[in-house]
C-alpha cells in the first residue's frame, strides 16, 4: 500500500492552489457528464460525486493545514484566495436541482440499505439546506451569503491569530518570584521575562504569576483581543439569520440542528439549564471555599476573574498537593505518546510504527497504524507550540477510508495538532496533566476517523457523524488519562526512570473534580450564549452574554471582558449553535466510560463492541443507533454528573 507524502510548503503553495482550482473545474465538467447519463444509479452517479469531493479535499487539506500550523503571509494569501472559490463551487452543487432530483429518484427506485441509504439521506438534507428548491433570485442571494460568511469567519480567525501573536508582556525578576523554574526558563528573554497570549505562556502567568496587576494586564489583553471582530460578529449573525429565513427556519439555531442529534433548540436550552441547575449550588460552594482560602492567605481584595487560576492553583496544591510542576517530569512528551500507544494496543490491539516521510516541521512525527488483521492508516503528530501556529489542539483529516473507483481500499490519514510547551536546550518537552488529557482527547477523534471500515467516503470516519456526537469518542478516551492502570504504562520520571508513585496518581484523581461544578458552569455559559444568540437574533450580543452570566455564572467577569471577540469556535469554526455539543456528547462518553471501568478496563468483549459498533461504523448510521448497538440501551445523563462528582 502506498500512502501520499506531505510535500506542501511555502515554496510550492501556488502549485498546490492550482491543483485545487483545476480540480474544481474538472469536477464541474464531470458533473455535467454525469447529469447526461440516461439511467443514473448509485454506482454510476452517487459514488463519482463522493469521489470528486474526496479528491478536492485531498488537494485542499494540506493548504488549510499549513495555514493553521505554519502560517506565513504567502500561505495565508493562497488559503484566503481559495475560500470563495470553494464556497461558490459547493453552493453551486448544493443548489443544482438536477443533481437533487437524481438523488431523490435513486433513493426511491433503488431503496438502498445501510451506508448507501445514509449517504443519500445526508446528501438530500444538505441539498435542502443549500436552498435547492428555492427560486433563482433567493438561490443567488444564498450563494452570496455563503461566500461572504466564509470570508468573514476566516477573517475572524485570522484577526484572533494576529492579535494573539502580536502581544507580549515583559516583566522583571520580582514579577516571576516563586514561579516554577521551568516556566521562568521558557519565558526568559534579554529584557527579563516575556509572556504572550499563546496558551502555554498565558496559562503559565495566570496560574503562577505573583503580581496581581500584571495578571490583570495579561488577562485584559486576552479578553479584549481583536476588537475589530465585534463588527464581524454582527454581520455574521445577521447573515446566518437571513440564511435561516431564506431556508424557511425561524432562526439559525433551528437550521443548525437539522443535522444534529438534538431535536430542537428548546430541547438543547432545557438540557443546558438542567445541568446548570444541578451544578450551581456546588459551584457556589466551590467559589466560597476559594474566597475563604484566599482570605486566610492574606488576600484582602475582592476575588476577580484574573485571580481565579492563581488562587485555585494554590488551593488545589494545599488541598490535594497537586502541582503541575511536580507532575511534568513524569510526562515527557515522547514517553507519553508511546504510553498512549501501549494503552491503545492493550485496549484495542492497535500497533503504531514510526515511519520516515516528509513533514512540515522537524518536530512532527508520522506513524503507521495496524490492527492484527488489517492496516488502519497513518497519523501525523505535531504537538509543540511555535510561531505561526494556531493556538489550541485539534484533529484534522487528509484522507478518509473508502473504496475508490478501481475497487481498491483507500486508507485514511489524520493529523493531531497541539501546542504543548516546546523542548528547550536544557530539557525535553514536558506535559502538564491537562496536556496528557488533551492528547488522549485528540487521539479519540483520530481513532474515530482512522478506524473506519466504511466503504462510502461521505459517511466514513468522522464524515457524516452528527456534530453533537462527534466529541463522544474523544471525551471517552480522555477519561482514561488519570486511571492508574493506564498511567502505569508510561508515567516515568524522564531523568531517573522512576515510576510515578501511586499516591501521586491518587492525588491527581482526587483533584480531577476540583472545582468541577465551576468548570461545568463555564462551559454551560458558552453553550447557552451560543444557542440563545442564534435563537433570538436580532439581539444585542453583549446583553445576551450578560443575561446568561446572570443566570449561570457564580463569578462575574469585569465589564471590559469581551469574550465573544475571541469565541472562534462559533464565529470562525463549525460550532455555531452547536457549542452545546461538548456537553451533549459528554453524556455518551461518561456513560460508555463507566461501562469499561465498572467491568475492568481491559474487557475484550466491551472493547470489541465499542471498536466495532462505534469506531468502525463512523458516520454510516445515526450516532444514537451506534451508541445503543454498543451499550444495548439509551445513554443516561446522570453518568455525566457522576463523572464530574456533582450532586453526590
Amino acid at each position: 500500500m502506498t500512502f501520499p507524502e506531505f510535500r506542501a510548503s511555502e515554496e510550492n503553495i501556488e502549485a498546490q492552489r492550482d491543483l485545487v482550482l483545476a480540480t474544481i473545474e474538472e469536477n464541474r465538467k464531470k458533473i455535467q457528464e454525469l447529469l447526461e447519463l440516461e439511467e443514473k444509479t448509485y454506482d454510476n452517479f452517487v459514488r463519482p460525486l463522493q469521489l470528486m469531493e474526496e479528491k478536492l479535499g485531498f488537494y485542499f487539506s494540506p493548504i488549510s493545514h499549513l495555514a493553521h500550523v505554519k502560517n506565513t503571509p504567502k500561505i495565508e494569501g493562497v488559503y484566503n484566495e481559495l475560500l470563495p472559490h470553494l464556497s461558490r463551487y459547493h453552493t453551486e452543487i448544493g443548489q443544482n436541482e438536477r443533481i437533487y432530483a437524481a438523488l431523490r429518484e435513486i433513493l426511491e427506485r433503488e431503496e438502498p440499505e445501510g451506508e448507501r441509504r445514509k449517504v443519500l439521506e445526508d446528501m438530500l438534507i444538505e441539498f435542502e439546506l443549500s436552498g435547492v428548491a428555492l427560486p433563482e433570485a433567493l438561490k443567488n442571494e444564498l450563494k452570496k451569503i455563503n461566500v461572504r460568511l466564509s470570508e468573514l469567519t476566516s477573517r475572524f480567525g485570522q484577526n484572533l491569530l494576529k492579535a494573539t501573536d502580536s502581544y507580549e508582556m515583559i516583566v522583571g525578576q520580582e514579577d516571576v518570584a516563586g514561579m516554577p523554574e521551568s516556566l521562568k526558563e521558557a519565558a526568559k528573554c534579554e529584557e527579563g521575562y516575556r509572556f504572550t497570549l499563546k496558551q502555554p505562556s498565558y496559562i503559565a502567568y495566570m496560574t503562577y504569576g505573583p503580581n496581581r496587576a500584571k495578571r490583570e494586564e495579561l488577562y485584559k489583553a486576552y479578553v479584549t483581543r481583536a476588537p475589530e471582530n465585534e463588527k464581524l460578529i454582527d454581520e455574521i449573525l445577521a447573515l446566518r439569520a437571513k440564511k435561516a429565513e431564506i431556508l424557511g427556519f425561524d432562526n439559525y439555531a433551528q437550521l443548525s440542528l437539522e443535522t444534529k442529534m438534538a431535536e430542537s433548540p428548546e430541547e438543547v436550552v432545557e438540557f443546558l439549564r438542567y445541568l446548570a441547575q444541578r451544578s450551581k449550588p456546588q459551584a457556589e460552594r466551590e467559589l466560597e471555599e476559594l474566597k475563604a482560602f484566599a482570605k486566610e492567605q492574606g488576600f484582602s481584595e475582592e476575588l476577580q476573574a484574573f485571580d481565579l487560576a492563581y488562587w485555585s492553583e494554590k488551593l488545589k496544591k494545599a488541598r490535594y498537593n497537586v502541582d503541575d510542576e511536580e507532575y511534568k517530569p513524569y510526562f515527557e512528551k515522547e514517553a507519553t505518546v508511546q504510553g498512549l500507544f501501549s494503552f491503545l494496543h492493550k485496549l484495542f490491539g492497535l500497533s503504531f510504527q514510526r515511519i520516515e516521510t516528509p513533514v512540515w516541521h522537524e518536530s512532527v512525527a508520522c506513524y503507521e497504524i495496524t490492527l492484527p488483521h488489517r492496516l488502519v492508516g497513518r497519523l501525523y503528530l505535531d504537538l509543540e507550540a511555535r510561531e505561526g501556529k494556531r493556538g489550541g489542539a485539534w484533529m484534522d483529516e487528509w484522507l478518509t477510508h473508502h473504496i475508490d473507483e478501481k475497487g481498491e481500499v483507500v486508507y485514511p490519514i489524520a493529523y493531531i495538532v497541539a501546542n504543548f510547551a516546546p523542548a528547550t536546550d536544557t530539557q525535553p518537552s514536558l506535559l502538564r496533566p491537562d496536556d496528557v488529557v488533551t492528547l488522549f482527547h485528540e487521539m479519540g477523534h483520530a481513532l474515530h476517523h482512522l478506524l473506519s471500515e466504511v466503504k462510502e467516503p461521505a459517511v466514513s470516519g468522522i464524515a457524516g457523524v452528527e456534530w453533537d456526537a462527534v466529541e463522544f469518542p474523544s471525551q471517552f478516551l480522555e477519561n482514561f488519562a488519570y486511571e492508574e492502570e493506564v498511567l502505569g504504562l508510561f508515567a516515568k520520571h524522564y531523568q531517573t526512570g522512576e515510576q510515578i508513585p501511586s499516591e501521586m496518581v491518587a492525588r491527581l484523581k482526587r483533584a480531577k473534580n476540583f472545582q468541577s461544578a465551576m468548570a461545568m458552569l463555564r462551559q454551560l455559559e458558552f453553550g447557552l450564549f451560543d444557542m440563545l444568540v442564534h435563537m433570538e437574533y436580532p439581539v444585542d450580543v453583549q446583553e445576551v452574554l450578560n443575561r446568561v452570566r446572570d443566570e449561570v455564572s457564580v463569578l462575574k467577569p469585569p465589564s471590559y471582558n469581551k469574550f465573544q471577540w475571541g469565541f472562534s469556535h462559533i464565529f470562525a469554526g463549525g460550532y455555531a449553535a452547536g457549542y452545546y455539543s461538548y456537553k451533549w456528547a459528554e453524556v455518551l462518553s461518561a456513560d460508555a466510560f463507566f461501562m469499561f471501568v465498572d467491568n475492568g478496563i481491559y474487557n475484550d468483549e466491551i472493547a470489541d463492541s465499542y471498536l466495532q459498533e462505534v469506531l468502525c461504523k463512523g458516520g454510516s448510521r445515526k450516532a444514537m443507533e451506534s451508541f445503543e448497538a454498543f451499550a444495548g440501551r439509551k445513554p443516561d445523563s446522570e453518568a455525566l454528573l457522576k463523572l464530574c462528582g456533582i450532586g453526590e
